[in-house]
């Protein structure tokens, strides 16, 4: 089914064009500010009626008078200067309610694209020889929850895990493997072991020429492959990936070895890529490196990059010793993911330092060519995780904070809240429970904040019972599958009553609104997908949540007679779908059948 917004945004843009003749009229329909007023409102009246210099309010007498949508609303209500407010008839929710129940799919009776597309996500990158830290934790949790999303509603996702892996620091991390072995001859090594020796010998070849000189020599070694140095660089690259998958496993994120690929894999398309740049003569020489000085989206001359000093910026692709940079791998990245992955979108979600950054390099793509109009390049760009302070987060001693050891942590902390909710539960099944409220209520709250916007960590607040968490999103599912277990406990055969329910009686208002919010799910899902920001999802959640609990309060369930029964245990199941494909299929978070 089209979500109901679509569809009453079609009439009434049809409407208008009828009454006007013009062809781009948009109805410009959207949830009503205040429910008083309709459940939707159309706002694109009053801009059109600027446009043609007539009376709005008139305008919108006209549109109504050849609108039809008796079958979806009340009779339409026109406001001030010329809104047309929408009420939905119980009805056509209720028709609705029961489509979403029959779908043979599962999916909530929400359509999938109508013109799926090849959409590339580029997300988490973690570096070799360096522990997965808090800074990675947005990159990662809304890159998988953009795929989820993505593939949800039927496009082909490819997701990209682009590893630093390659360049000088490969040759510091080769040098401090080959130090560790020429110490012992099989080292116990782990991840930690393996950064601090990496560390060590950043370190040191700041302060020793002649280490600097090895680190280099490692580095050409490296790009010769030579085989020693390519069994350090394997074994670092093990070492640092199989931690990395285990934290991508313990969040709930699905990237694995498939979907690792790493600058290193486009080393030997870097020459090519300048080379073509020189021939287009988008790549010049200055002061001895090979630069593109990228133009906006405008394409006028006046109109590049500047610094702050007013002078032109250039995107560097190879320094003056012949090295290549971050700029060009990611070039190659872009040719490669259009040319080989046939890719429609390509999304990068990294934090918003690197604003300019994606800026210039979308620019140069395109001024290349390597980019035709119809593909999108978006930089889904998300702020930092703040500490109680106010400044990003930190460990006591200045450094960042390690992801392993804050998930540890939240789970750790979630068992306390297990313990204190429900202390006669069998320990596995507290353990099973800390997990996913612990790893559930890190993710959700990074997901419940503008993904544009720093927010403060605080465990407190993320495992709040009450306001919008995920413990709090948990125990309201938990709270009606409950339901079914005390309808078995009463002999009542729920199952049965909602398996050949074929009409719905609506009456109470808590029914209704719980009903019409239902029945809104897929536009949520349709305004977060489309801005890429979760917290439109956990915000309809929420007040999903917050709606059955009126509607639970008001509404006996299982107390009703059997004229009301069927329709209030639809209502709970179809709430507790919602809720559950929410969280788990689309932010992967673990729902609970109890806390």
């Amino acid at each position: 089914m089209k979500p109901t917004i679509v569809i009453l945004d079609e009439r009434i843009s049809a409407s208008m064009v009828g009454v006007t003749g013009k062809a781009d009229c948009e109805a410009q329909v959207c949830p009503a500010t205040d429910p008083k007023f309709g459940d939707y409102q159309a706002n694109g009246v009053m801009p059109l009626a600027k446009q043609l210099k007539t009376d709005p309010r008139k305008l919108a007498e006209k549109v109504v008078e050849g609108l039809d949508v008796s079958d979806i609303c009340e009779l339409p209500e026109i406001a001030g200067p010329g809104f047309i407010n929408l009420r939905l008839k119980p009805d056509f929710v209720a028709d609705r309610l029961l489509k979403i129940n029959a779908d043979p799919q599962n999916r909530l009776d929400i359509a999938k694209a109508e013109k799926p597309e090849t959409i590339v996500v580029d997300f988490s990158g973690p570096n070799i020889a360096k522990q997965m830290h808090v800074g990675h934790l947005r990159s990662t949790i809304i890159g998988d929850c953009i795929c989820r999303f993505l593939e949800f509603l039927g496009h082909n996702v490819i997701r990209q895990n682009h590893i630093g892996d390659w360049g000088l620091q490969m040759g510091m991390v080769v040098y401090a493997l080959e130090d560790v072995y020429w110490e012992q001859d099989e080292p116990k090594l782990n991840l930690e072991i393996l950064e601090q020796e990496y560390k060590r010998i950043v370190e040191l070849e700041k302060e020793d020429p002649e280490i600097a000189d090895k680190v280099r020599k490692r580095t050409a070694e490296l790009q010769a492959k030579e085989p020693l140095a390519m069994r350090y660089w394997r074994e670092a690259c093990g070492i640092t990936m199989s931690e990395c998958y285990r934290l991508y496993v313990m969040m709930g994120v699905n990237l694995s070895t498939i979907h690792t690929v790493g600058e290193s894999f486009y080393k030997d398309m870097l020459t090519d890529v300048v080379e073509e740049l020189k021939k287009k003569s988008l790549a010049v020489e200055s002061d001895g490196a090979i630069c593109v000085f990228p133009v906006d989206s405008t394409g006028s001359p006046q109109a590049g990059f500047k610094n702050k000093e007013g002078e032109p910026l250039p995107l560097i692709i190879q320094k003056s010793d012949g090295a290549y940079l971050y700029a060009t791998t990611d070039l190659a990245a872009i040719r490669y993911r259009i040319n080989e992955l046939k890719a429609d979108r390509i999304i990068y979600v990294t934090d918003a330092r690197q604003k300019l950054h994606f800026e210039m390099l979308f620019a140069v793509a395109r001024m290349a060519k390597w980019v035709s109009d119809d593909i999108e390049l978006s930089h889904v760009m998300f702020g930092s995780v703040l500490g109680e302070d106010g400044a990003p987060l930190k460990t006591r001693s200045g450094e960042n904070v390690k992801l392993k050891e804050l998930l540890d942590e939240a789970v750790k902390q979630a068992r306390k809240v297990v313990d204190e909710k429900n202390a006669d539960l069998p320990d596995d099944e507290k353990d099973r429970i800390a997990k996913a409220v612990g790893i559930g209520a890190v993710k959700y709250a990074d997901f419940s904040n503008n993904r544009t916007s720093d927010y403060v960590f605080s465990f407190d607040r993320m495992l709040a019972m009450d306001g919008n968490t995920a413990p709090y999103m948990q125990y309201a599912y938990a709270r009606i599958k409950s339901i079914g277990r005390k309808a078995v406990d009463r002999d009542i055969k729920a199952e049965k009553e909602l398996k050949g329910i074929t009409n719905l009686n609506i009456t109470e208002p808590s029914e209704l609104d719980l009903a019409k919010h239902l029945v809104r799910y897929g536009e949520a899902i349709e305004a977060a997908i489309n801005d890429y920001r979760p917290n439109y999802l956990t915000s309809y959640l929420y007040e999903l949540a917050q709606k059955f609990s009126v509607f639970y309060t008001n509404c006996p369930v299982l107390d009703a007679g059997a004229e009301k029964r069927p329709t209030r245990l639809l209502l709970c199941d179809l709430t507790a779908k919602t809720i559950e494909h929410g969280l788990k299929e689309l932010l992967g978070i673990e729902v609970v059948d109890q806390m």
